[in-house]
């Protein structure tokens, strides 16, 4: 997915912040987090993506199974969780194939590192 570098709207030039930049950082795939119907939220590297989008791999990815400090899907994958030692989020597992997925949404540096910095939940 291609970004623009900026945008000129009323004479004003608008530039997007680097926390806002779309992470594509491990072997050039981008990081996601997707809803699924029956498997929950998770955040990981998009290897593969189905034709219709119900289908998804992602590598280096982890289940958010409760989070705390952001509303929904979409503000976790601007700006990450705002209580990480009140998230529930299990280990990182190497490959997970996802189906029945409703929703893909593409995160920011700033969530990705917000992510990485909650505990490993166990029990």
């Amino acid at each position: 997915m291609e970004r623009c570098k900026s945008i000129v709207i009323d004479g004003i030039e608008y530039t997007p912040t680097e926390d806002k930049q779309p992470v594509k950082s491990y072997k050039g795939m981008n990081y996601v987090c997707i809803r699924s119907y029956s498997s929950g939220c998770h955040c990981g590297y998009l290897k593969y993506e189905s034709e219709d989008g119900r289908k998804v791999e992602l590598v280096k990815a982890r289940r958010l199974w409760y989070w705390k400090g952001a509303s929904s899907l979409s503000q976790l994958a601007m700006e990450g969780v705002k209580n990480p030692n009140e998230c529930k989020f299990p280990c990182e597992v190497d490959s997970i194939k996802i189906m029945e997925v409703c929703e893909i949404i593409q995160m920011t540096e700033k969530a990705k590192k917000s992510i990485e910095g909650v505990t490993e939940w166990k029990q």
